[in-house]
């Protein structure tokens, strides 16, 4: 029986954009395991009552409801052992990543994609989103994102310590990918899902990171709908 995961949508239902959930795609696809998605919005929070929860992802593994991205990777390294480790050694090797994704760097990039985000959402999402993020951000969408050409570099110096490690190995796992690597990943994959402004530099060792994970499992993440 495969895996469900309830997956956040655009309007289109093929466009899988929220940055958790990429997280848990490729650490679902990375311990080899079959998943059904179903497709969530905003709006269907009563189609999560069962787990008491409101957001996504949420996975349901033989009949167990697990919510929480982290919560997930933590369940699939214990449920799973005999596959493909995400962890190099204790899961609090990769906490930092977590802490420093969805403190310092989604909130760097929803300031530059917020108003791509809201023109992606399914018209029964829109009012809520953008009330929320608004109250979020202290601003209009629009105003949010007015000046975000500009903030591309300091959006870029952000990235320094990761390019470092970039520079020395292939992965932030070392020589191939792991939980790490799927955090960051799963941020910028919301970024492309949504959004046609490139946040790399084409000669950016974390470009050529970021090509690496979207050519893995069969190129699974590159065949997602996206812009570049």
């Amino acid at each position: 029986m495969p895996i469900k995961m309830y997956d956040l949508a655009g309007a289109e239902v093929d466009r899988r954009f929220s940055p958790f959930c990429w997280r848990t795609k490729m650490a679902l696809a990375h311990k080899q395991l079959e998943v059904e998605t179903i497709p969530w919005r905003y709006a269907d929070k009563a189609a999560l009552a069962f787990a008491n929860w409101d957001r996504v992802p949420v996975i349901v593994d033989n009949g167990k409801p697990v919510v929480d991205s982290w919560a997930i990777a933590l369940h699939l390294e214990e449920t799973y052992p005999a596959r493909p480790p995400l962890f190099s050694s204790a899961p609090s090797a990769s906490r930092f990543y977590n802490s420093w994704a969805d403190t310092v760097l989604n909130p760097a990039i929803a300031r530059i994609v917020v108003l791509d985000i809201f023109n992606h959402l399914a018209p029964q999402d829109r009012e809520y989103f953008r009330r929320t993020r608004e109250e979020r951000l202290g601003a209009r969408l629009e105003e949010v994102v007015k000046d975000r050409e500009s903030r591309l570099p300091v959006f870029r110096q952000l990235l320094e310590p990761m390019r470092q490690t970039l520079i020395a190995q292939p992965f932030l796992g070392g020589d191939a990918p792991l939980y790490s690597d799927y955090i960051v990943f799963g941020s910028l994959m919301w970024a492309r899902s949504i959004s046609p402004m490139r946040l790399l530099d084409p000669a950016d060792p974390v470009e050529a990171w970021r090509q690496r994970l979207l050519n893995r499992f069969n190129g699974m993440p590159r065949k997602a709908p996206g812009y570049w």
